[in-house]
């Protein structure tokens, strides 16, 4: 999917100083409120910021309405009325043969809209959220409720639910800048009719709501509101998929080995080192799984991803396939008792193995080598937790109580970036 470019006056930080610099940047994608482009569902959000759409709950049969103060209601394309609730009481929603049924009152068919009078004031099953809410009828009964949300509002509770309440000023900022840059790459790039552009929880970025901002999560998004981290020739840098991860173990690992992501320069792998050693999980021990739940677990991850492990025969060994240029392993090599032979990336492997853990058993990375033994497979010489690109947040933290700007943090996490500022 394409679109077009804007020129915006941008305020560009040059990924080898943090002196601020003028220029006119060309973003490829496009910040514009509703109507000018992409995701036209979008509310038009103040000050310039993107809206983002988030998915709260997903096909629900029923969820409770709770006002504060009586919101804005509208149903498809009817006409916007108030919605008198009694205050702090919680009200069932249905969607029924009739259409929405709010408490008493059967409201007509089609997606319905709920617009807070205030921030807050309205919450979906006791929880409130900045924005406005969408209810998009699935079929069956069954619903979809979704956030739209500015931005930066969406990011106040996303970087304190990330990140450790006591961690640093310019590592929350660090946080910030890059989940900003996340979301609105994603939201950006949502496939043509989509309802959402992002989960609340860690299939995107975990989301809490009003409730789970902090005076710090507020102040760094504020701090470095509209900035985004961007790579590209000066005046035609573009944003990019920034992941982050709580702790890359000494080698983070490029995207495109991660998540089969094209080759990108400041998403490539980079040897760290001891940074973020301060980790509960920089090194872990040995974790033993037996061959009969190794297989269990790959049979059902194969079922459920439609993948060929899920007819595998019994496992009788894994080694390591490929690794990267600093030694992370990037693929892994699985031979059933028949002789075949399976070679699975990395990251799936680690979620191919840590499906429907029921004895609690799962690998922290896809960062270690395994041991083949008679009945089992012994994982030893593990490093980090989670898939280990882009920013490590364990790393972000040890560069600010050392004294690094949350600038140099983001910079230093995706080689020759550039922080740009686009609202």
């Amino acid at each position: 999917m394409k679109f077009p470019a804007h020129g915006i006056g941008l305020r560009v930080f040059a990924a080898r100083s943090t002196r601020l610099v003028c220029a006119a940047v060309f973003l490829a994608l496009s910040f514009l409120p509703s109507g000018c482009g992409q995701n036209q569902n979008h509310a038009i959000a103040p000050a310039g910021a993107p809206i983002v759409r988030v998915l709260l709950l997903d096909n629900r049969p029923r969820v409770d309405l709770t006002a504060t103060a009586s919101p804005t209601l509208r149903v498809g394309a009817g006409q916007a009325r108030r919605l008198d609730l009694p205050r702090g009481t919680a009200i069932p929603i249905f969607y029924t043969d009739a259409g929405w049924k709010v408490g008493d009152s059967v409201l007509g068919p089609g997606e319905l809209t709920i617009e807070p009078e205030v921030d807050g004031s309205v919450a979906v099953n006791a929880r409130a959220f900045r924005g406005r809410y969408r209810f998009v009828p699935r079929g069956g009964g069954k619903f979809d409720v979704i956030n739209d949300v500015d931005v930066d509002a969406y990011l106040k509770s996303v970087v304190s639910k990330e990140l450790f309440w006591n961690w640093h000023d310019e590592a929350y900022r660090a946080q910030a800048i890059v989940a900003r840059t996340y979301a609105l790459y994603v939201s950006r790039t949502a496939s043509e009719g989509t309802n959402f552009d992002l989960f609340s929880d860690t299939r995107s970025q975990v989301y809490g709501g009003i409730s789970a901002e902090t005076a710090k999560s507020r102040s760094a998004v504020d701090a470095t509101r509209g900035m985004v981290v961007a790579y590209g020739p000066p005046g035609q840098e573009k944003i990019f998929k920034a992941y982050f991860s709580s702790c890359c173990g000494g080698v983070t690992q490029s995207a495109a080995a991660a998540f089969g992501d094209p080759p990108s320069v400041p998403l490539s792998e980079q040897n760290i080192g001891p940074r973020c050693s301060e980790s509960p999980r920089f090194n872990w021990a040995p974790l033993v799984m037996t061959k009969r739940e190794v297989t269990r677990r790959m049979r059902l991850w194969g079922a459920m991803n439609n993948q060929p492990e899920k007819g595998i025969g019994d496992v009788a060994r894994i080694d390591i396939r490929t690794n990267n240029r600093f030694g992370r392993p990037t693929s892994f090599l699985v031979t059933d008792a028949r002789g075949y032979r399976y070679s699975v990336p990395c990251e799936d492997f680690r979620h191919a193995l840590n499906t429907d853990a029921t004895d609690g058993v799962t690998l922290p990375s896809s960062f270690f080598q395994p041991v083949t033994e008679p009945t089992s497979i012994r994982f030893t010489n593990g490093h980090g937790f989670g898939h280990g690109a882009g920013l490590c947040q364990w790393c972000a933290q040890h560069q600010a109580t050392a004294g690094d700007s949350h600038e140099q943090i983001v910079l230093g996490a995706f080689p020759h970036s550039t922080l740009v500022q686009v609202f």
